[in-house]
């Protein structure tokens, strides 16, 4: 029989900002908009996990509570996102850039 390791909030928390780091130097590197777009997203499941982690660490449920609210928005966030990056690859169609948000002028 395999022992059960405990993992303390270190870890987790840890794992948080390594992810959160990644997110970070993505949003700040790339220039495509769906892989900053990916970046937006790893950073805010980094924060859910730090949350997560925080819920678990004080036995409190509140901090789930708040996972659910965030991955809410998160979902609207994705909708309005993927529009927006829809409507410049229709405008232009060798790809989109940061740059080409202002082809979205009326």
């Amino acid at each position: 029989m395999i022992a059960a390791t405990h993992l303390s909030s270190t870890y987790y928390l840890t794992f948080a900002a390594i992810l959160f780091g990644i997110g970070a130097v993505g949003l700040l590197v790339r220039r495509n908009v769906l892989v900053m777009f990916m970046c937006v997203e790893l950073m805010l499941n980094a924060v859910n996990v730090t949350f997560v982690a925080f819920s678990r660490a004080l036995n409190d449920i509140s901090g789930q509570a708040i996972v659910f609210f965030v991955l809410v928005v998160a979902a609207a966030e994705v909708a309005i996102g993927l529009a927006i990056i829809v409507a410049i690859f229709r405008r232009r169609r060798n790809g989109a850039t940061a740059d080409d948000v202002d082809l979205l002028q009326g």
